[in-house]
């Protein structure tokens, strides 16, 4: 069972105060949420990214746990790399060698991996996609924010129809990006992993219970957790958590989890609503709302939600 409130509080702090993260940024949630997922000593492999960058600024850290950098593209590899290592590590010493001192004999290491979209669905993903087939052991958690925010908010492959970015700006000649996001989740659990799940910052008991039962798992685990980022999304940053739970309650953003190709939905808002309230709430759309070019992208995008939605219903057996 997921822990209370009280018992979190009390967790091991493994991402302190102190980085430059942006103020009401989705990320360092996530990060924190996620390792409040296991007691057992972590490391953690992290993409070149807004996390990375802001987290690890020399000579300064912000991390209390084992870390390491590694480029945009291998993030996926990387982890399986240290995770290898670590089995190769207590193989010998089940032969008689003696174990590292930072190595703990009486807890087991687990292994996470955080990247963000642009280094998850686009650069990084036939990492990823090797990781997963060699069936090692590691959770990788894709912190999205829906385009390449950390080098100036270029659209990726991650980033929502309609969004204007520096490399899909709306204007006169296009309403922002004008083709759907790729549906990574759905392309993780087509690898067949034991454990894989949507996720947000808005909903800290499901993040948190999601990453318990993925550290869990004997195999590759994969979350995908949206995290609103004020930057580029365009709005408070005080809004950063009621933006993550609008795009829940829209059904843009549905939570549901993948164990062992069984569907679960893991939230459903008792009132569905409509795709607007959710784009009303951030300047990155504002655009959609000045024209009938925008109104005609704004019904598309309520289409192709509906139709998600339904079919998400369909593979959890949900009415």
């Amino acid at each position: 069972m997921p822990k209370n409130l009280k018992q979190l509080s009390e967790s091991e702090v493994r991402l302190t105060g102190g980085h430059r993260l942006c103020p009401g940024c989705g990320e360092p949630i996530a990060v924190r949420q996620v390792l409040m997922g296991t007691e057992d000593p972590v490391i953690v492999v992290s993409a070149t990214g807004c996390t990375e960058v802001s987290t690890t600024i020399f000579p300064y850290t912000a991390w209390a746990c084992p870390w390491l950098h590694i480029a945009f593209e291998n993030a996926g590899a990387a982890v399986s790399g240290v995770e290898a290592m670590y089995k190769a590590k207590l193989a010998r010493a089940a032969k008689g060698e003696t174990l590292p001192d930072y190595i703990p004999a009486d807890k087991p290491y687990k292994f996470v991996a955080f990247a963000g979209d642009g280094g998850t669905y686009d650069i990084g993903l036939q990492s990823l996609s090797g990781a997963a087939e060699r069936r090692q052991q590691f959770l990788y958690v894709c912190l999205n924010n829906e385009a390449y925010m950390n080098t100036g908010v270029q659209r990726s492959s991650a980033t929502p129809m309609g969004m204007n970015t520096t490399t899909s700006p709306a204007g006169s000649v296009l309403p922002g990006k004008t083709v759907h996001r790729k549906d990574l989740t759905e392309i993780m659990v087509a690898h067949e992993m034991p454990y894989v799940a949507q996720c947000g910052v808005s909903r800290w008991r499901d993040l948190v219970g999601c990453a318990e039962k993925a550290f869990a798992v004997d195999g590759p685990t994969f979350i995908n957790c949206l995290t609103p980022c004020p930057l580029g999304w365009i709005h408070d940053s005080s809004k950063t958590v009621e933006i993550g739970q609008l795009a829940s309650d829209c059904c843009i953003w549905p939570l549901y989890e993948v164990v062992d190709g069984k569907y679960k939905l893991n939230y459903r808002p008792k009132e569905k609503k409509p795709v607007d309230e959710y784009l009303k709430a951030q300047g990155r759309f504002r655009h959609l709302f000045k024209d009938e070019s925008g109104a005609e992208m704004r019904r598309k995008m309520q289409e192709w939600v509906d139709y998600k939605w339904e079919q998400l219903l369909k593979k959890c057996a949900e009415e």
